[in-house]
């Protein structure tokens, strides 16, 4: 109930004085990113291992569906580059149903996650991570789109085995296919970027290398048939539920499909929220893109997110509200069932050329730049571990990897525990003190915990005076271990017959040297505010 309760005022707020004004703006702005959605959906569908078709249904549903649910009035919902790492393999190896019921674990899970409120988990990623997958995902699209760019079939189970295959049997290139994926790739690149706004030259290129198709009929692998319908007769056999060994499938690409909706809709959400001044309701995007990920299946789509190049088109052709997503769909909608005959005369290596680009593009090569130029080694390695992952294996492992590689150096640099043990010298005091005790002041900086209780142990030892004052004005917290480490330190002093001071502890610090039993065996009165003062107090008896 909360989330329609808050669906409504959203909504309210959202449409508060709409007009005719806004309403031109959400057409233009929704046909404008319908033209760019549309060789996209297309070449998504087939790079998927399903077809156009299920590209297509897969816009248009979502962009009803989740488009009217989301988190915001901006996001705009389709099939995504970054889904093709986790389902194309999938096809490949268990074919369309297990993708099917894998998108539908996937929504389930969104939904799941949603009500739990973990929008928030996007924030926990390592921007080194997010470069890292992105990257790792286009160039496993680049990859996958080699057959079709040269118009060959390679054997082997795998985007890699496909390549490694395609290098030792070096199979006969189709010159007019690769032809053909060159020109459209040259003439996007080369497409004003003042005009890209109004007509994309994505549209543009597939348009004309389908008008050459149809003329001179190359000898090169097309689309193929529409069929113009929302439900595809390739759609989703729930019998196939009650399959346990189907749940031993799809349990891991239903989670990965998951995650990386969540991901690339809440980043998207971020970028599109900077853009129009909105802010994202992130836990209710996550249960819109659940639900539009449990009907899709059953009317033959294959999982879908928010994107930021279709997001980002809207914002800039001025959409105003989430009908910008509806007429989108309605411009997808439309041009499925009056120029399906057309589109099925794209050449795939058309398609092949569109994804280049597109993956090209996908790279965030300011942001790596940023990272390889001023040698930031820790983000390098969580970059090229995240990237290699993505291409090898998938998005779960890589991600998992990326973050098991960034808590690693994390620890690395918290155990960097710096100690200093300075013998006090009276003539830095204001006044004339003289101290009753040999003084030493031992100045901690560094988190205390498990993984540098080795150095805090070693410069305790080089701690021999008879009264010592710890101070730890650069210790944000101390976990147990480090905690167990310092009550020794003083109780060994105490048996011995000499005394420790704290200065400069936080509240937190303080608190757990309570709990610990430290504060007992030193007592209160050993606890100051600074070490100046600590030093004032025993020069006037303690």
């Amino acid at each position: 109930m909360g989330f329609f309760r808050d669906y409504k005022s959203g909504l309210r707020a959202e449409f508060s004085g709409y007009n005719g004004k806004k309403l031109k703006k959400d057409i233009f702005a929704g046909i404008t990113t319908g033209a760019v959605a549309l060789p996209l959906a297309i070449a998504f569908g087939t790079s998927s291992g399903a077809d156009a078709s299920a590209g297509l249904i897969t816009a248009i549903v979502a962009a009803f569906v989740i488009g009217a649910l989301s988190g915001a009035s901006f996001q705009i919902p389709g099939p995504t580059g970054a889904m093709v790492a986790v389902l194309a393999p999938l096809a490949m190896h268990h074919g369309l149903n297990a993708v099917f019921a894998a998108g539908v674990l996937g929504g389930v899970l969104l939904i799941v996650f949603g009500l739990l409120k973990i929008g928030k988990i996007v924030n926990l990623l390592p921007t080194a991570v997010i470069y890292g997958f992105t990257s790792g995902i286009a160039l496993f699209i680049a990859l996958g789109q080699v057959e079709n760019l040269l118009g060959v079939t390679a054997e082997g189970e795998g985007v890699i085995q496909k390549i490694w295959d395609m290098l030792l049997d070096r199979p006969a290139v189709n010159l007019t296919a690769l032809l053909i994926g060159v020109l459209v790739a040259v003439f996007i690149f080369a497409w004003p970027k003042k005009l890209d706004r109004a007509v994309p030259g994505s549209l543009v290129a597939v348009v004309l290398a389908a008008a050459a198709q149809l003329v001179f009929k190359f000898p090169v692998a097309t689309v193929g048939e529409i069929p113009r319908t929302l439900i595809s007769e390739t759609r989703l056999d729930a019998s196939a539920f009650l399959d346990g060994a189907v749940w031993e499938i799809i349990w891991l690409p239903g989670l990965s499909i998951a995650m990386l909706c969540l991901i690339e809709s809440l980043l998207c959400g971020v970028v599109g929220g900077r853009m129009k001044g909105e802010t994202l309701n992130a836990d209710r995007e996550i249960i819109a893109q659940g639900i539009g990920n449990i009907i899709l299946p059953f009317m033959g789509g294959v999982p879908a997110a928010s994107t930021v190049a279709r997001t980002s088109v809207s914002i800039r052709a001025g959409g105003q509200t989430r009908l910008t997503g509806a007429f989108n769909g309605l411009f997808l909608l439309a041009s499925m069932f009056l120029v399906s005959p057309f589109i099925s005369q794209i050449p795939l290596s058309a398609l092949a050329g569109v994804l280049m680009v597109a993956t090209w593009r996908m790279n965030r090569w300011d942001n790596i730049k940023y990272l390889f130029s001023r040698r930031f080694g820790g983000a390098m390695i969580m970059f090229t571990v995240t990237l290699g992952a993505t291409v090898v294996f998938d998005l779960t492992v890589a991600i998992a990897a990326g973050m098991a590689i960034a808590i690693v150096l994390f620890v690395a640099k918290m155990t960097n525990l710096d100690l200093t043990v300075s013998e006090y010298d009276p003539s830095r005091m204001e006044g004339d003190l003289e101290l009753p005790l040999q003084t030493e002041v031992v100045y901690i900086t560094g988190v205390l915990f498990f993984g540098s209780i080795t150095k805090l142990e070693k410069g305790l030892k080089d701690a021999k005076a008879q009264l010592v004052i710890l101070s730890m004005h650069g210790v944000p917290s101390a976990d147990v271990s480090a905690v167990q480490t310092i009550l020794s330190f003083c109780e060994e002093r105490k048996a011995t017959g000499k005394e420790v001071a704290f200065a400069c502890l936080n509240a937190g610090v303080k608190d757990m040297l309570d709990r610990g039993g430290v504060t007992d065996t030193v007592g209160e009165g050993a606890f100051y505010a600074t070490a100046k003062d600590a030093i004032v107090k025993y020069s006037m008896g303690g």
